[in-house]
């Protein structure tokens, strides 16, 4: 692991194409832990893990997304490999290795390809947060959470009133309306207007249509699944057909929370993650 030397300034733009920089939050100094956010936030939306890693030390890494926050938003493909190679690139060049890999709801699911695809074995252990997998949407064989209809309805409010999907996300994204306070919405909704609307409607249909359950199989590393009881947007059945395929793994359940679990429970959250990273 490559120590960072006093006084280093380190990179928050890396490109990972021509024409393409993502936004990073790099500090902290030792065991590298990785977080990737969700649909549709930035790594902004960590800001109260950020301290308490750092302050425990970690070196917190945290990725905004190509289309998201502070990133560059390209036309383009935006499906979870596309994503899942920014986030390598990235890595490589920082030279991660043995690191803690976390991921949001759309970003646990990109964590989910990452750890299936890890062949230079930068990841150790795995952390998912309210994780959209293995499908986030119904199939025959697949009975839970959302239909692809309803998907493609969010997709055509995308792009008819973004704000009024927003808000209606927003309407679900906790245990109930209230259970964030009016700063903390308002301070996400500012994150995830920022988001390209393009972005936002091409990770929807990733989200509908990728089939993440071969790739469960294959993550060997041991895995923590976080999950909100009461989760609206990707319901507890999610985790526990995530811990039903994923060899080595665990769920902690948050009882009190919705989606929006790392903000609902935060002292909760932020304990469990450290002591993962910790053993």
């Amino acid at each position: 692991m490559e120590k960072i030397k006093a006084g280093e300034t380190r990179a928050e733009y890396i490109e990972v194409e021509p024409n393409v920089r993502l936004h990073i939050t790099d500090a902290g100094e030792g065991r590298p832990i990785v977080l990737i956010h969700g649909w549709p936030l930035s790594d902004e939306m960590y800001e109260y893990q950020y301290h308490d890693l750092i302050k425990n030390n970690f070196r917190a890494i945290g990725i905004t997304l190509r289309g998201f926050g502070k990133s560059d938003k390209p036309f383009g493909k935006y499906d979870y490999d596309v994503h899942a190679e920014d986030i390598r690139k990235i890595l490589t060049l920082l030279k991660i290795k043995d690191a803690v890999l976390g991921g949001f709801s759309m970003g646990g699911a990109i964590a989910i390809r990452l750890a299936a695809t890890d062949e230079k074995a930068i990841f150790s252990k795995l952390a998912l947060f309210g994780a959209a997998a293995p499908i986030w949407t119904k199939r025959d064989d697949f009975p839970y959470n959302l239909t692809k209809s309803a998907v493609d309805d969010l997709i055509a409010l995308n792009y008819k009133d973004r704000p009024k999907l927003l808000a209606n996300v927003g309407k679900i994204f906790s245990a109930t309306e209230t259970a964030l306070n009016d700063g903390i919405a308002s301070w996400l909704n500012g994150i995830n207007i920022s988001s390209s609307s393009y972005a936002m409607a091409e990770c929807l249909i990733a989200l509908r249509d990728t089939d993440l359950r071969t790739d469960l199989a294959k993550i060997k590393i041991p895995t923590l699944i976080m999950h909100g009881k009461k989760d609206k947007i990707c319901s507890f059945d999610l985790a526990e057909q995530m811990k039903n395929r994923i060899a080595n793994s665990h769920i902690v359940a948050f009882k009190n929370s919705g989606h929006s679990l790392f903000l609902e429970e935060t002292q909760k959250f932020n304990a469990e993650l450290l002591k993962f990273a910790k053993e």
